[in-house]
Order: structure tokens, then C-alpha cells, then sequence
């Protein structure tokens, strides 16, 4: 009498938003009982493993539990695969009637969707070529369909100018009463002040960067998770995260600091591919008044040219020079370049035309930097004489107004001193509880609940997390100090005319011409003075 195959059975069980989330039916345990209760009473079927897949679509096929799967199949520990159903399987009718129809039978592995009434080792011809293509062919259908009116329920609420991403962008966070709307994150908000502050001090992408870090400011990432946010998709053993020129550079050309959202800058291929390509900057959904700005236009403006004609640091210091990004050749165009002459003992700083510097023409346009220093101060103050007559007549009026800014101005630092506080003493909690997590890796390993390898990296990875987390409010323990210090010495001193910040503000482009003349462009007005 021939023995009866025993075909040890693999149970594939999955979940998605799009099938109906918590749906009962659908539910992984349901899946889990439906299937012990098919096996029941059969003889000629185990149950080896259950291979589950939570909270992934249907329509790829690169899942963590069905990869297992056909691995335990390829490596010939599974020869039976049981599903609720063909749409549990996937709903991609192409791969998953190749998978059904040609892979599994050449492997002699018995394929049963128990509530599709299919089992592959009795069914007949008509239900291989007929009923599965075309039930496939529906699961397809409807998640083409599903993702159809996703996109098109993303983009109404896009053009409403409300938020749908997953996380909310550096200096925001998600209002508490409306998820849709960004609201300011206090300390955040003054980093990313700051950065732009910087910038228009004339400091580059890179040292802003190494400024934060200096600071101990977390990066954004790292701030993320101070605050509780899950925004890793993944744990990692690894160090913490520190700011870069990119990071610095996104925030610096982000609209979204102008109180503009703007969203749609990707899109997906289509709905059976999870990679995203980069859509042209016309097609992008901007909403202007959406939230609160954090940086006023005029600022914003100014820092895009500043990003665009570059400028580099002066040698041996952070900043680079006042008129960086500002000064060009008045007949090719070019930006000026800084140069130093020597003779003797005697040094000369000087500025001339870029083109003539690199051997592409033009002329030299040489000026000393303290003949155009004086130029455009002379220009400067002509542009301040005549604001000055304008206010004439209400000058009570703009010294209170002058007084009141002067007082918010002090009521900003001090609120700046508070977040601060606040800051560091997140950072202290979040520095505990890698203490007390560390601790607790060794009861879970007394308990085996991870391995002594586990027991290793894990220790490693919370004493380096708590080192970095320590470092940094250390670090901003420092930077509170002299904040402090700096408003007890700080006098009421007027800003200096060339000073970097003022000078990108104000002025909008300096020429200068053969023979040492200077015409400044301001900004506002389009105003022009020569000299």
C-alpha cells in the first residue's frame, strides 16, 4: 500500500491599510484561525511555520515574511503554501499567477487558498488558466484603483494647503488641536533663525554646520527622536547624527519657512512601485499663509543670491567678506574676487574682476578694499540721510517705536534662555533613560530574551548614545552660559554700516566699473549712488 505524502505547510498571513486595516476578517489572527481550523482533522497536511506580513501592500512582493517563505521552500523546508485567500497572497496578477502557475508547480509545491475554494494539487484545468488569472486580475484591479483615489484625495488636500507629510519639517511640528497644520517648534525655531542669520553674516553652508555641532545642537533627525518621534523606519545601531552642509543648505532654500507650504515635489512611478521621481519645480502645490513664517521674504530673498553667486570664508576665519555674493564687475558681470598684494611688509587688500582673474577677458577693474569701503559707506549714509528726512515730523513717534523693539528684542533672549533651559533638560531625561535601558539589558539576557552578542552591541549602542546625548547638553550647558554673559555686556551700540547682515539686507548689488567707480543697488527701492 503506497504511504501518504505529509506536505509540511507554510502559512502565509498579511495585512494591509488598503484591505480593510482592522477589518476582523481580515485581521492577522482571524487569517491565523481560519487556517489551524482548515488544517484540523487533515492528515496529510503540518503546519511547519506561520510567515507574517504586517502592514504591507499586496502589490510588491518584496516582503520580509514572504521572502522567508519561498527561501523555506527554495531550501525544501516547506512544500505546501495555505492563504486565506489570492488577495492575501498578493495583488499583482502577473508575478503572483507566474508564482502559482509555473514556479510553485515546478518546485512540487501544493498551493490552497481556502476561501478561493483552490487547491492546485486537485483543481482542473479550467480553474489554473481561468478562475485564478482572472480573480488575480481583480485584486489588481482594486488596488489600482485604491491608489487612484488616494492620490487624488492627497492632492485636494495638498491644493487646501494642508500638511499630509509623515513628519513635520525642522522649526514646525504638527499642531496639537489640527494634525493638517504646522505650527512653530519654539527651539527650533530660533536654530533655524540663526542659520539664516549666519548666512547672511556671510558664513558658508559648511561652517554653519560645524557652528551647530560645536553648539551640541542636535541635528534634525536626532532631535526628532529626543522628542518621541518614531522617524526611524528601522532600529540601527549607530552613532548619532550631525549636521552637514546639505542639512543646512535644505533649510536654507525651504519655502516653507516663508510660511508657504509646499508639497508634491515627488511622485510615485505608479502604484506597483515604491520608488518616487522628482517632479519640476512648476509642478509643485504651494499654498502661501498656511502657517506662521519664521523668516521674513526680505531675508529669504537674500540668501538665495547669496546661495548663488557662493561665497567663501575669508582665510582663517568663519565669515566671509561683507561684500560676498554682492559685488560684481560692472561690464561683464562677473562677481569680484579678494585678493592680497604684498610689497615689502606692506599689504594690500584689493578686489578685481573674476573673468580677468581666470584669463577669460574682460579687464582687471581693480579697487582697494578700503576705497570701496568708503564708496559704498558714502552711499550708505546717503541712503540713511534720506530715510532720516522721511521720518521727520514723527520722530517721537519711531523713538518709542525703536524703544518697544529694543524691549522685544530682550524678551526674545530671555525666551531664548528659557528654551534652552528646556532643551537641556530633555536632553538630561533622554541621556537617564539610555542609563536605564543599558541596565536592563542584562535581565533581558538573564531571561533570555537576547543573546550575549544582542547583550554586547546593545550595551554599546546605548553608552554611545548616552555619551553623545551627554556631549550635547554639555555643549549647549556652555552655549546658555555665554548667551547670558553676552547680554550682561552687550551695550546699546549702533551696527556697524558694513556689517555682513546689514550690508545683504540692504544692498542689492555693487558694480564696479574701470577707473574705480562704484554704483550701489539697494534693494527696496531700486535706488542708485555712484561714486
Amino acid at each position: 500500500m503506497r504511504e501518504e505524502k505529509i506536505y509540511r505547510a507554510g502559512v502565509y498571513l498579511r495585512l494591509s491599510r488598503e484591505d480593510g486595516g482592522f477589518a476582523w476578517s481580515n485581521s492577522i489572527q482571524s487569517q491565523r484561525e481560519l487556517a489551524v481550523s482548515f488544517v484540523h482533522g487533515r492528515s496529510d497536511i503540518r503546519i511547519v511555520d506561520f510567515y507574517v506580513d504586517d502592514g504591507y501592500s499586496g502589490i510588491s512582493f518584496k516582503r520580509p515574511g514572504f521572502c522567508r517563505l519561498l527561501e523555506d521552500v527554495q531550501a525544501g523546508l516547506v512544500d505546501c503554501i495555505i492563504v486565506k485567500d489570492l488577495s492575501r497572497f498578493g495583488r499583482d496578477y502577473i508575478e503572483a499567477g507566474r508564482l502559482i502557475q509555473k514556479t510553485f508547480p515546478a518546485l512540487n509545491v501544493r498551493f490552497i487558498a481556502i476561501t478561493d475554494h483552490f487547491d492546485s494539487l486537485t483543481a482542473g484545468y479550467n480553474e489554473f488558466s481561468l478562475v485564478v488569472p482572472v480573480k488575480n486580475f481583480v485584486n489588481d484591479s482594486y488596488c489600482r484603483d485604491i491608489s487612484g483615489k488616494v492620490r487624488s484625495h492627497q492632492r485636494v488636500k495638498r491644493e487646501k494647503g494642508e500638511f499630509i507629510g509623515a513628519f513635520a519639517v525642522y522649526g514646525y511640528c504638527r499642531d496639537p488641536q489640527k494634525k493638517n497644520r504646522l505650527v512653530a517648534d519654539d527651539y527650533a525655531a530660533f536654530v533655524v533663525r540663526d542659520i539664516f542669520r549666519w548666512r547672511l553674516e556671510g558664513m558658508s553652508s559648511t561652517a554653519i554646520a560645524k557652528e551647530l555641532n560645536e553648539y551640541g545642537i542636535l541635528s534634525p533627525m536626532e532631535y526628532k527622536k529626543i522628542r518621541g518621534e518614531n522617524y526611524s523606519t528601522g532600529f540601527a545601531l549607530r552613532e548619532m547624527g550631525k549636521w552637514s552642509a546639505m542639512a543646512v543648505r535644505r533649510i536654507l532654500t525651504n519655502e516653507i519657512y516663508l510660511g508657504t507650504m509646499v508639497q508634491g515635489k515627488t511622485e510615485k512611478i505608479n502604484y506597483k512601485l515604491t520608488a518616487c521621481q522628482k517632479k519640476p519645480k512648476e509642478e509643485w502645490i504651494r499654498v502661501a499663509g498656511t502657517h506662521e513664517p519664521l523668516i521674513a521674504e526680505r531675508d529669504f530673498r537674500a540668501v538665495q543670491e547669496l546661495l548663488l553667486h557662493g561665497a567663501r570664508a575669508i582665510k582663517g576665519q568663519k565669515k566671509a567678506h561683507p561684500f560676498s555674493g554682492v559685488l560684481f564687475c560692472g561690464d561683464c558681470g562677473r562677481p569680484m574676487v579678494r585678493r592680497m598684494g604684498r610689497r615689502g611688509k606692506e599689504e594690500t587688500i584689493y578686489f578685481m574682476c573674476s573673468a580677468k582673474n581666470a584669463g577669460r577677458g574682460c579687464t582687471r577693474h581693480r579697487i582697494a578694499e578700503t576705497e570701496l569701503e568708503a564708496k559704498v559707506t558714502q552711499a550708505l549714509k546717503a541712503k540713511a540721510g534720506e530715510e532720516l528726512e522721511a521720518l521727520k515730523g514723527k520722530a517721537m513717534g519711531e523713538l518709542e517705536a525703536l524703544k518697544g523693539k529694543a524691549e522685544g528684542a530682550l524678551e526674545a533672549d530671555c525666551e531664548r534662555h528659557r528654551l534652552l533651559r528646556r532643551e537641556i533638560e530633555r536632553l538630561c531625561d533622554a541621556a537617564r533613560e539610555c542609563l536605564n535601558r543599558k541596565g536592563g539589558l542584562y535581565e533581558d539576557w538573564k531571561r533570555g530574551v537576547i543573546s550575549q552578542e544582542d547583550l554586547a552591541a546593545f550595551s554599546d549602542f546605548y553608552e554611545k548614545r548616552y555619551q553623545g546625548i551627554r556631549e550635547a547638553a554639555e555643549r549647549q550647558g556652555r552655549l546658555l552660559k555665554e548667551l547670558m554673559e553676552k547680554g550682561e555686556k552687550d551695550a546699546p551700540a549702533g551696527r556697524r554700516l558694513l556689517q555682513r547682515e546689514a550690508l545683504s539686507l540692504a544692498v542689492e548689488r555693487i558694480s564696479v566699473y574701470e577707473g574705480g567707480e562704484v554704483f550701489v543697488r539697494f534693494r527696496e527701492e531700486g535706488s542708485h549712488y555712484g561714486g
